[in-house]
């Protein structure tokens, strides 16, 4: 499609600006004094679908952040293609750690650093650049678009689903094609084709009524910040598999397709010690780092509080203590039913002389993609065009629940196609995206949008 290449190529500086304005708005959306900001980067979406010549683009509200929706109708015989992204960005804290200010894009050696650069601002904006580009060079356009681009994807997108169903008629779609995954490199296009699902949790432990003194009441009053390191040792054992009881019950083994495509990849565990900088790595033993990264749960303490934590001393007995831990899931583990015998190992693990409380918060069910559909091979050809090379299959070790829901919702297909690379910092200080890869994914994602009718 040599028209398309050309305006890509023609307009690809422009992108570049709009994307830097995109990344400018701070839409946090797990902080209430952002609330502002995430508005105004609803609109800002809203108003450049319509842009891309979208015909119909708005701000929907909810009972927390503002649900984009666009639409655009070719014909009624034409298959629905549905587009999900998300506006909303994650914290930027630790601040001190961005080598360039957060919500001020950078580029570095060929790389656009800044807050939500590729989760997920930056692969929401490959597409609208690619409906523009398609649209804008009269390529012939042979699916129905419907885009919804949520702000509430970081708090577990919780008013989403109640969208979904209240909306089902009229966002009815033969497909769903999501933007927030990975590739494994910036000359390999990927399909996801499995997600870990997740359950989120914290444990509080409680002692005295106060801080005490630890010279005057340590040794006879039990220390929550010990109880608590107790407990979290005894969550799991010498081979870092979880001690919670049936957790690895129901979990798949791989299959030979699976390890034929782990095979295929270019891996190397240096290379990816070195791109994280770890001095090792690490995880339950018995399995390579993309087996303990996709195919394996896992248990981890994402947070620690407890005492005084300022600079200097203070010798205090805390009284309380606090760990956020998460668990990440693979089919076919039952979110319910591990956080119920996670809850119940906490108290068995938890020493006399203090109370534990655990708190659940959001979770979500892990997922995998049945291959065997004709949209998975229509993709596929589609992302080779773009870049190249034929696509790998490939799994994800993060969690993104809302993909079930899509699916069962509209009874459709979901495809997912993502353009973050190993170690762009998603979640993290310095977090990046390869323009290359942004602009190779804009021409993939237009071809894109042609190739999806062959296989619905």
């Amino acid at each position: 499609m040599p028209d398309l290449t050309a305006y890509i190529d023609g307009q690809i500086s422009r992108f570049q600006k709009e994307l830097c304005d995109f990344l400018r708005i701070p839409s946090i959306s797990t902080n209430p004094s952002h609330a502002g900001e995430v508005r105004k980067c609803a609109e800002w979406v809203a108003s450049h679908l319509h842009a891309a010549g979208i015909e119909k683009s708005e701000v929907i509200e909810t009972d927390g952040h503002p649900i984009v929706l666009g639409e655009h109708r070719i014909s009624e015989d034409a298959p629905t293609v549905l587009v999900y992204g998300h506006y909303d960005v994650q914290p930027s804290e630790p601040d001190d750690l961005w080598t360039s200010p957060p919500f001020e894009p950078t580029v570095r050696d060929g790389r656009l650093f800044a807050r939500g650069s590729v989760d997920d601002k930056g692969q929401v904006h490959m597409h609208l650049k690619a409906i523009e580009a398609r649209l804008a060079s009269n390529v012939d356009m042979p699916v129905n678009l419907k885009l919804v681009i949520e702000g509430e994807e970081e708090v577990g997108s919780k008013h989403l689903g109640a969208f979904l169903d209240k909306n089902a008629e009229r966002l009815a779609c033969d497909a769903v094609l999501i933007s927030d995954t990975g590739m494994f490199s910036p000359d390999l296009p990927c399909i996801t084709t499995g997600l870990r699902g997740i359950v989120y949790t914290e444990i509080n432990v409680y002692g005295p009524a106060s801080d005490l003194h630890s010279g005057s009441y340590g040794g006879a009053v039990v220390n929550p910040a010990n109880a608590l390191a107790t407990i979290l040792d005894g969550l799991k054992d010498d081979r870092g598999q979880a001690t919670v009881p049936g957790y690895y019950d129901s979990v798949r083994p791989m299959t030979e397709r699976e390890r034929a495509d782990l095979i295929r990849l270019p891996m190397d565990e240096e290379t990816l010690r070195e791109t994280v900088g770890a001095v090792a790595l690490g995880g339950e033993e018995g399995f390579s780092a993309l087996e303990r990264m996709w195919y394996r749960p896992t248990l981890d303490v994402n947070g620690l509080l407890s005492g005084f934590t300022d600079e200097g001393s203070k010798t205090v007995l805390p009284s309380q203590a606090m760990a956020k831990v998460s668990m990440r899931l693979v089919p076919d583990q039952d979110p319910d039913q591990v956080v119920e015998a996670f809850e119940k190992r906490v108290h068995e693990l938890a020493p006399e002389g203090v109370t534990v409380e655990v708190k659940r918060f959001h979770g979500g069910a892990p997922w995998v993609a049945d291959t065997t559909h004709p949209i998975f091979d229509a993709a596929s050809k589609a992302l080779e065009r773009g870049f190249g090379a034929p696509p790998a299959f490939i799994r994800e070790g993060g969690s993104i629940p809302i993909v079930q829901v899509f699916e069962v919702v509209f009874d459709a297909p979901a495809l997912l196609i993502g353009f973050a690379l190993p170690g762009s910092n998603m979640h993290a200080p310095n977090e990046w995206l390869d323009l290359s890869v942004y602009r190779k994914g804009i021409e993939a994602l237009a071809n894109l949008y042609g190739g999806l009718a062959a296989g619905l």
